[in-house]
């Protein structure tokens, strides 16, 4: 993937202030400096696949059994828990802090460049440009930020199937990451990398049809619910936590589940989705392989052979440690966000999963999923609807070398040369 060759550089000088969201945002001030933020060549790409996960060694199996075997599923470690208590009373209060420990907001206080999602914002200042473009690249950055989909906790939506549940308040981290990876990926295709959410309405059809994709219940195509149905055979269920793998494998099922139940045209997923993973399979299965004879067959499977291309979302499920990151990977981790398809990462502590969008310096950025909100219902064609649930003014960052080792980095890939 040629990441370095086309990197999304937003020049604060075609940004206005009047850019930033009527809500405020939560950010320190940044200081006067010259700090600039470099990462490796394009070969840490490759290298990083080919020689970062030598910690597979010491799950590693034999390879004599049978490929048609069911996928392995790992119980251990806290990757599946019985669901907890929620919240009593009915206020409406944030249950972060739990699992992610004090939150830290805003901008740290530091003129490095800031990557988004392969959108770099250079905050650094020079004699010459003075405050107003450090001002206006913040400006630009938070507005890029608050249009990222959000999607958290909701309660109070349909039941799932015979659990009784009808929230996913201490269980579902993992399944809403994931969705907002793939909202991000939608947006990416119907709309574009450079799409903000509109400061008025009416709002734009194919932003109320994606999110109505992601709406809690059966009747959305990509809710929880439909989540849960699709990952069954790796170890999803209601109430339970779940790890990155399994939740990869999950949109692989319930993307190939939809492709058959509609033609090429109205696919509710319009591309073909490819979970990198080694030659053994799974969580144990060694380093993975991305290989363009794969990505073609998975492209011609999901054209049914009408295309030899289409557009690809690269799900790549990750261990880069044991008890925590190794800290060799860092650097790799922080270059895939300069990548103009770069979707981003689901990971977080161990236990609360968040979706990782940006980082700057040694810092990453995320959106939370552990708000908890009322379900919202709203038809596919309201350009009326409010949607200030989907998106978060509140900036929000972790060290990077706090992450747990387990998680998953997803790319979208429009053309062949693409992912090339």
């Amino acid at each position: 993937m040629k990441g370095f060759r086309d990197r999304g550089i937003i020049s604060p000088s075609k940004t206005s202030t009047t850019d930033t969201p009527k809500s405020s945002v939560i950010s320190d001030s940044s200081e006067p400096g010259s700090t600039d933020t470099k990462f490796s060549k394009p070969s840490l790409w490759s290298s990083f696949f080919a020689s970062a996960f030598s910690v597979f060694d010491i799950y590693h199996k034999s390879s004599s059994t049978s490929q048609n075997k069911a996928p392995h599923i790992r119980h251990s470690n806290g990757w599946t828990s019985p669901v907890k208590t929620i919240m009593a009373g009915g206020t409406m209060r944030r249950i972060q802090e739990r699992v992610l420990g004090t939150s830290k907001t805003g901008i740290s206080n530091t003129t490095s460049d800031i990557w988004l999602l392969g959108a770099c914002y250079k905050i650094s200042q020079d004699d010459s440009s003075g405050n107003a473009d450090a001002t206006n690249a913040l400006a630009a950055f938070h507005r890029d930020f608050s249009s990222r989909i959000l999607i958290t906790y909701r309660k109070g939506f349909d039941m799932i199937e015979d659990s009784k549940l009808t929230s996913d308040v201490n269980w579902g981290c993992m399944l809403r990451s994931s969705q907002m990876l793939v909202a991000q990926a939608l947006l990416y295709h119907q709309l574009g990398r450079s799409w903000r959410k509109p400061l008025d309405k009416p709002l734009d059809r194919e932003y109320v049809e994606i999110l109505h994709l992601f709406g809690d219940s059966e009747a959305s195509a990509f809710s929880i619910h439909n989540l849960l149905q699709a990952g069954k055979a790796y170890g999803l269920a209601a109430g339970s936590w779940v790890g990155p793998y399994a939740m990869c494998r999950s949109w692989e099922s319930l993307a190939r589940s939809k492709r058959e139940e509609t033609n090429l045209e109205y696919q509710t997923l319009p591309m073909a989705v490819y979970v990198v993973s080694g030659c053994e399979d799974g969580e144990r299965g060694g380093a993975p392989v991305l290989s363009i004879e794969d990505a073609a067959k998975h492209c011609s499977e999901f054209s049914k052979g009408q295309e030899d291309w289409t557009p690809i979302l690269l799900l790549v499920p990750l261990v880069l440690g044991l008890d925590k990151i190794n800290p060799r990977y860092i650097p790799s981790l922080q270059a895939t966000f300069t990548f103009p398809q770069s979707l981003g990462i689901l990971g977080g502590k161990p236990g609360a999963s968040t979706y990782i969008v940006g980082v700057q310096d040694e810092n990453a950025f995320y959106l939370d999923p552990h708000e908890v909100q009322l379900v919202v219902n709203f038809s596919r064609d309201d350009v009326e609807a409010n949607t200030s649930s989907y998106h978060c003014d509140v900036v929000r960052h972790i060290p990077l070398d706090l992450i747990d080792s387990s998680l998953a980095i997803g790319f979208y890939c429009r053309d062949k040369d693409d992912f090339r």
